[in-house]
């Protein structure tokens, strides 16, 4: 009778514990989430509007400070860090250099360029030329892009162009500047006739146009990058971010705001 006590009393025992361990084991996920820093170039905003999703749907979260490339060093260069940074592929190898990023983690996701946007179903002018390029600078009523003022990479290499083709103070009139990535949106809006911006920014504004590159020895292209901070404390869940914006579902979506493969 005893025997058949002890015998109860361990299966009652048994299954309690193995309902402990359910209830641990689907608690799991939530208590092993990561929630991953991000520090990121406005350039790949566009694309986080889907990859964000994608990446939390595994169960992770990702906390994102979107800025321009200049502001970003600026405030990694006084302190701040991030478990993964996206900047151009120069930065982030200074930073790789400086320590402040693990060592072999950087990668190329993509490539884009400065060009020129309008609102779309407009006539799209001819910028084939640089002599045509000036023709259809001087025609616009108002055009937008980054002010340079305030870092944006696009917004300081026009203003280089606009004073290398003696158009500056011409220009100044009718430019409007905004803060980052926001020329497009300017564009659509009906409140700048041209935007000047990366290409994959401007092609993921609904309502604006990628007219081209800048002609010749005007264009200019910028490679961005991706690496693991060297402070991050979940060097996993931040290497699991950079394959998917280097796998074939980053490529693909990157592809389709406008960037293409680096």
């Amino acid at each position: 009778m005893m025997e058949k006590l002890f015998t109860r009393q361990a299966a009652v025992a048994a299954l309690a514990g193995c309902s402990v361990l359910v209830a641990l084991g689907a608690s799991l996920p939530a208590a092993f989430a990561a929630e991953v820093k991000v520090m990121s170039t406005v350039a790949l905003t566009p694309a986080f509007g889907e990859l964000t999703q994608k990446y939390q749907s595994g169960g992770n979260q990702l906390n994102i400070v979107f800025g321009t490339i200049a502001s970003l060093k600026k405030r990694i260069d006084a302190g701040e860090t991030a478990d993964v940074m996206i900047l151009s592929r120069p930065v982030l190898d200074d930073l790789q250099t400086q320590g402040k990023v693990v060592q072999g983690s950087v990668a190329n996701i993509g490539k884009s360029y400065v060009a020129i946007g309008i609102r779309a179903g407009a006539p799209l002018p001819d910028i084939g030329t640089v002599e045509k390029l000036k023709a259809v600078l001087l025609a616009t009523k108002s055009i937008s892009y980054a002010d340079p003022a305030k870092g944006g990479a696009s917004g300081i290499y026009f203003a280089k162009v606009l004073d290398r083709l003696g158009l500056a103070d011409q220009m100044k009139s009718k430019t409007v500047l905004v803060p980052g990535a926001e020329a497009g949106e300017m564009v659509a809006k009906g409140e700048a006739e041209m935007g000047v911006a990366q290409a994959s920014e401007l092609a993921a504004v609904p309502g604006t146009q990628v007219v081209g590159s800048l002609p010749g020895d005007l264009n200019s292209e910028i490679v961005f990058a991706v690496g693991i901070g060297s402070t991050s404390t979940d060097p996993a869940a931040a290497k699991s971010l950079i394959e998917l914006l280097t796998g074939p579902v980053g490529a693909a979506v990157l592809k389709s705001k406008g960037m293409d493969p680096a």
